[in-house]
């Protein structure tokens, strides 16, 4: 159902691909450890994304990859890559992004004369007969010093670029080149400052577009459901609600950024799920619109509201307006009024909203 539902969202141009890790020490037969992550268990999954962290699809590591029917055979990682790029339409020329875990010049090949543009960094190992210049020789050139090799594999021309910076980083491409050259700031630590040095194009593309699984990670990190339990499928559970959640964040995002609204009432990702939380656990079913006038802004009343002084925490606006369950209980407390346009002292409260709110002929 989630993969069904990320799925139907239109692509970016832009796509990465990268793995994380759901945390998790207990006991299962697709737990992996990896001592190279900050996570060392826990549970592998391979995300497709854009630059936003829009996820697109995923697949969970189980320990056996196989071929993708009706795709060529490109080794285990390359077959995790055409798996992912099922729902993208081929032929469009969208630009996907990994790392060199799953690059290769077979795989390059396949994404070419299926439409993808590709780039990613690579094992010199994996690209036969590509003799690059070491790390101890291109250090005596200086750092900022590239070397690019052009090759033609069945009629798709490949380009491998090895770029040294405090050590080598060799990239594989199907479309980038080294042209046009950049600078970037470096810290020399002989000369204790910075000093300018040049990157190639195609580092400088790599950088920019690669990180939308981290900016994903990076989310899920900051609010992550804390649920310990030995049902080795709750860490799944929990980390996909995370995930929904953020994606319906990042699309509010993008939606109220092509609004005239004022930033300050975009919702920062906490209070976000704060309120799907809220009205999650209050709202009801909608039993029709609300008949007579329109009422003021309750919110905004209620801000100037609470410049004066103190004041309790109203439910969120879909929860007042859900129009279901609002009965009015007499109590042996009183309690100011919370309608900002009225001071009444009474004892009636809104059994739901848990508020008081005198009743009068005028509303």
């Amino acid at each position: 159902m989630i993969t069904s539902k990320v799925s139907s969202t239109v692509p970016a141009e832009k796509l990465s691909i990268d793995e994380q890790i759901v945390p998790y020490k207990g006991t299962s037969s697709i737990r992996t450890y990896n001592p190279k992550k900050p996570k060392k268990w826990g549970y592998k999954i391979f995300v497709l994304s854009g630059i936003d962290g829009l996820v697109y699809n995923f697949k969970i590591y189980t320990g056996s990859i196989s071929p993708v029917p009706g795709q060529p055979d490109v080794k285990a990682s390359g077959n995790i890559v055409l798996d992912l790029l099922q729902p993208i339409p081929r032929g469009v020329w969208h630009k996907v992004y990994f790392d060199n875990w799953f690059n290769s010049p077979l795989l390059q090949v396949t994404l070419w004369k299926q439409g993808f543009c590709s780039l990613g960094t690579v094992r010199l190992n994996c690209v036969c007969g590509c003799q690059m210049p070491p790390d101890a020789q291109m250090k005596k050139s200086g750092r900022g010093t590239s070397v690019i090799q052009v090759t033609e594999m069945d009629a798709v021309e490949l380009r491998v670029v090895k770029w040294y910076d405090n050590r080598g980083v060799t990239l594989l491409t199907n479309y980038a080149a080294v042209e046009p050259l950049s600078t970037i700031k470096r810290w020399d630590s002989k000369g204790k400052q910075h000093v300018d040095i040049e990157c190639p194009s195609i580092v400088m593309v790599y950088n920019k577009f690669m990180g939308g699984v981290d900016l994903l990670d990076s989310l899920l990190a900051l609010y992550r459901i804390n649920l310990r339990s030995k049902k080795w499928y709750h860490e799944l559970l929990w980390h996909f609600l995370d995930m929904l959640l953020i994606q319906a964040w990042l699309l509010y995002i993008r939606d109220f950024d092509l609004t005239d609204s004022p930033r300050t009432k975009k919702l920062p990702l906490l209070m976000f799920k704060l309120e799907v939380a809220e009205c999650l656990l209050q709202k009801g079913k909608t039993i029709g619109t609300k008949r007579g006038r329109p009422s003021a802004d309750v919110d905004e009343l209620y801000k100037v509201k609470a410049r004066k002084g103190p004041t309790v925490k109203i439910p969120a606006k879909a929860i007042r307006t859900d129009q279901y369950g609002h009965f009015p209980e007499f109590g042996n407390k009183k309690g100011r009024c919370k309608n900002p346009g009225c001071s009444g002292i009474c004892k009636v409260f809104c059994c739901k909203c848990k508020v008081f709110l005198s009743l009068k002929p005028s509303r």
